[in-house]
This record gives C-alpha cells, sequence and structure tokens, in this order.
C-alpha cells in the first residue's frame, strides 16, 4: 500500500503534472492546482535531453512526445563570422539509454498539453485558475472557497513558489547577469540539430528543431531591463542581435516576424541545500532548485524529481524520516551539481574565458545518464 492515500500538488508545469501521474497510476488520489488559467497556453521552445526522455516513457508519454517534437543526436558548433561556418559536430550521449534519442526539441506548449491530458486521464482531479490560500500542516484552504485534508503536499510551483515562502525557506532564486531572448518561429529545412555559437555581441547563439515545420531562436546576451518594450520592439531587438550571425541564423531571422512569438527573461538560480520536505509538505522542480539553462537540464532534474519521490511514496507503505533521508541522498547533490555546472558555463561566458565547454558538458551526461 502506498505512503499515502490522498496528495495535493500544487503547480501543473512538468514536475507537478509529472509526480501527479505516477502516482495516480499507483491508485494515490491526486489533486492538483494551478494559478493559471492553462499551463499549455504559453511558452517558446524546450530542449529535453535523454534523462528526460527516460522519465517521459515511464509517464507513457514518450511516443506522443516523439510524434509531436523533433529528435537528434549531433550537436554543432560555430563561428560567430559572416559565413556561419561550422567548426565541429558531437554526436552526444545518450543519457537515457540507446533505445532513446540524445535529444528532443519540442514547443514547451505541447509538452505541457501532453502531461496534462495524460494527467487527466490518469483520474488526477485538476483545477486551473485556482491557488492555494493558506497552508496548515497539510490542510490547505484554497481561491474558490474550498479546502482539502491531505496526507502529502507536493509544492512544485516554480521558482516563486507559494509553497516555499510559506514553508518559511529563506531561499529564492538570484540573478546570474543573463538575460535571454527566445523566438518560437518556422525551422528552415536546413535546421536539423541544435547548433551553438558562442562570441559575438550575444554569448551564445543557438536554435532547437521542435517540430516538422518549426524551432525555438535563442540568444543570450547581458541581462537589462527590457520590460518597457512593446511586442513589436522585442522582436525588432531581437532581430538587431540575430543580424550577426550567420549560416541556418540568415534563414531564422527572415522568420523572425510575429512579435507574440518572442520573449525575454534572466537567467536564475537556486538550490535548497538540505531537506527538500518540511513533515508532510515538499517542494520539487523549480520550486525547489533552478538553473540557467545553459546545459539544457533544468526540465530533465524536475522529470527526475517527480520520478524518484513518485518511486519512494509508491514503494514505502508509510511516510518516515527514512523515506525523507533517501529522498534527499538520492536528489540533493544531482541537482546541486547540474546547477553549480551550468553556473560555471555562465561563468566562463561572463568572464569571456575559453573554458573547458565539451569536457564539462560530458561530465555532466555521464552523471544523468545512470537514472536518478
Amino acid at each position: 500500500m502506498p505512503a499515502v492515500r490522498n496528495v495535493l500538488v500544487i503547480g501543473g508545469g512538468a514536475a507537478g503534472a509529472a509526480v501527479a501521474i505516477l502516482l495516480a497510476d499507483g491508485g494515490v488520489t491526486v489533486d492538483l492546482v494551478d494559478v493559471q488559467p492553462d499551463v499549455a497556453a504559453a511558452g517558446s521552445g524546450i530542449t529535453l535531453q535523454g534523462n528526460a526522455l527516460r522519465v517521459l516513457r515511464g509517464l507513457g508519454v514518450w511516443e506522443r512526445a516523439a510524434a509531436e517534437g523533433y529528435a537528434f543526436d549531433m550537436l554543432g558548433m560555430r563561428a560567430p563570422d559572416p559565413a556561419g561556418t561550422l567548426i565541429a559536430e558531437f554526436t552526444g550521449v545518450r543519457t537515457g539509454g540507446e533505445d532513446l534519442p540524445v535529444t528532443l526539441g519540442m514547443y514547451r506548449p505541447t509538452l505541457a498539453r501532453i502531461l496534462v491530458d495524460r494527467a487527466s486521464s490518469a483520474g488526477v482531479a485538476i483545477r486551473f485558475g485556482v491557488r492555494p490560500t493558506s497552508l496548515d500542516g497539510t490542510a490547505v484552504t484554497f481561491s474558490d472557497g474550498t479546502a482539502g485534508a491531505y496526507d502529502l503536499v507536493i509544492g512544485a510551483d516554480g521558482l516563486r513558489s507559494w509553497t516555499r515562502r510559506q514553508l518559511g525557506i529563506d531561499v529564492e532564486p538570484q540573478p546570474v547577469g543573463m538575460g535571454i531572448w527566445r523566438a518560437f518561429t518556422g525551422r528552415p529545412a536546413s535546421v536539423t540539430r541544435t547548433d551553438l555559437v558562442y562570441g559575438g555581441p550575444a554569448y551564445i547563439a543557438g536554435y532547437c528543431p521542435t517540430g516538422a515545420d518549426t524551432l525555438y531562436a535563442y540568444l543570450v546576451e547581458d541581462v537589462r531591463d527590457r520590460s518597457g518594450l512593446t511586442p513589436e520592439e522585442a522582436l525588432a531587438t531581437m532581430r538587431e542581435l540575430a543580424g550577426a550571425y550567420h549560416g541556418p541564423w540568415d534563414e531564422i531571422r527572415e522568420n523572425l516576424t510575429d512579435p507574440a512569438r518572442v520573449n525575454y527573461t534572466a537567467f536564475e538560480s537556486h538550490v535548497i541545500d538540505g531537506p527538500w520536505n518540511r513533515g508532510g509538505v515538499v517542494l520539487i522542480g523549480d520550486a525547489a532548485h533552478s538553473c540557467p539553462p545553459t546545459l539544457a537540464q533544468g526540465a530533465a532534474q524536475a522529470l527526475e524529481d517527480a520520478s524518484v519521490l513518485a518511486e519512494l511514496l509508491l514503494r514505502d507503505d508509510t511516510l518516515t524520516d527514512g523515506l525523507w533521508q533517501e529522498f534527499t541522498a538520492r536528489r540533493l547533490d544531482r541537482a546541486r551539481t547540474v546547477v553549480e555546472a551550468s553556473l560555471q558555463m555562465t561563468r566562463w561566458l561572463l568572464a569571456r574565458e575559453r573554458g573547458d565547454v565539451p569536457g564539462l558538458m560530458a561530465r555532466v551526461a555521464d552523471l544523468v545518464a545512470t537514472p536518478a
């Protein structure tokens, strides 16, 4: 019998939807609330490494994700020169196992829809546009006037986690010093993998195919307050920055025409250094740890949190200190290592230092190739 019978999940992103699916499949009654009216309504692209794909397969959504995303095994490096010269190609590590690709690019709202649909079919009671308003132990009241008492509350409510603050955990994401432009647009036929350019007016210029005819492109710069730009000004700013990059970028830039498909965010990072639970409330995903996307491991680590937590809750018949100690042992050091490696990348870039980027990527790949 599972260690819990009824669970509340706060947050319907990747971590929250994944843990809800796994627990519901294991016979647990699961409520899920999210303050957003629809978690699949907005976003650009997402890069999912093999260890994320391994969890998606365990969730029973791999085939649908593969059909709606774009799988590839290679990574290219290009020069910031007038030709966008290809200077290196690498075959990535299949961190999810030999039967899964190295990487899957997806439109982020598509992934969100796949996970929410699967959660609903598993029997998860989902309420969008609802937020918790009080937390007393594992008793919760909600903004729609309802209340519930649970065996466990899982806070998967992101960087600005309400749950984390309610627990009195004084850890908040800190700025890294970089900001990223992202755009979702059409995919030129020449783009069949991620290529990265280091240097030029941006620290990183990259792109990732996300489907048969789509991709997302990104440019990393020194962080700035871009909040005053209109959508049209934001598009023009990204196009101007992209003008320094060539090769496939010349075609991508011509496809950057929709202001509604451009967004800008600052890089932030944090790790809760110690147990992520307080009694019967536990944090996972971005609520517990976050990293700049320099190694494309944010979603993967969130999905791993969900997988490990659900495994332990379905394996044991009671919530014990031993269960929480095992969860901490299996997740904290691994997540912290990924965060630190992602931050090392940003430090090298900010210092204009030629670090061992391939070596760092290889070390992280070796780590996450072993299931969490």
